[in-house]
């Protein structure tokens, strides 16, 4: 029971603190919407792709595409490469999941979206993080999100311009506000130039999203390298703790 009463705590917490995004999320899932209605797509439709998906980016890329007939082939390989990024950031989530069955891994990783995964791993920081913290924040995102994308699909038949009330900017406010929250000091530059100069060269020579990878993979590579040097090797390390210190 007790074990219980503190997974439902850390649930609520997560819900809670990911409140501050919610509201950029059901904004620009609202753009989703309105596209979804000029696509002829279903609010029915619409809804069932929020909920077996659940990542805006790769939802925003199937409704481009969503043109008779249907490239399904095109559809799958597009969204399989924007979503690769979560390979990184199931690979980030490690220690939460550690020790827990495969099943329990699959099914809290649906409910991790890049705000509750950057907002729990914010926490995990402060030794506040569980997956108890995760899936509230996924759930609260979730839902918040369809509400989002519905109201959008509705509104979609008035709403001729959604750029005019400055929804599309949304998307890249919330995550602006995401990356300043990780910002620690000056040691996380490098590994965040050296992922924007990589997604800006690859997004003028490869095709599709292919930008988002290798800025995802080239920053991971850099931070790993950086973290490398700082750290001393053991062999060093053993010689300063061997080496006499002077008597005074």
């Amino acid at each position: 029971m007790r074990l219980a009463a503190e997974q439902m705590d850390a649930f609520r917490q997560g819900a809670v603190a990911n409140l501050p995004v919610a509201a950029s999320v059901a904004a620009y899932g609202s753009v989703l919407g309105v596209l979804a209605a000029k696509q002829q797509i279903s609010w029915l439709t619409l809804l069932v792709m929020n909920l077996t998906i659940f990542a805006g980016s790769a939802q925003f890329v199937m409704v481009e595409m969503w043109l008779p007939p249907l490239p399904v082939l095109e559809i799958i390989l597009g969204v399989l490469v924007i979503n690769m990024r979560y390979l990184l950031i199931g690979a980030s989530l490690h220690p939460l999941f550690d020790g827990r069955p495969l099943w329990r891994k699959a099914l809290s990783m649906h409910l991790v979206a890049d705000e509750n995964w950057a907002v729990t791993m914010a926490a995990h920081r402060r030794g506040q993080a569980s997956i108890g913290y995760l899936l509230g924040g996924g759930v609260c995102l979730l839902g918040v999100w369809c509400l989002g994308t519905l109201a959008g699909h509705r509104l979609g038949a008035f709403i001729q311009n959604p750029e005019a009330f400055g929804l599309d900017f949304a998307f890249v406010a919330v995550f602006t506000a995401l990356l300043a929250g990780f910002w620690r000091n000056r040691s996380d530059g490098l590994p965040w130039l050296v992922a924007a100069a990589l997604s800006l060269a690859a997004s003028q020579f490869l095709p599709g999203k292919w930008y988002i990878i290798c800025g995802g993979i080239g920053g991971a590579l850099a931070s790993v390298a950086q973290a490398r040097r700082q750290t001393p090797t053991d062999g060093a390390a053993r010689s300063s703790r061997r080496r006499p210190t002077a008597s005074t």
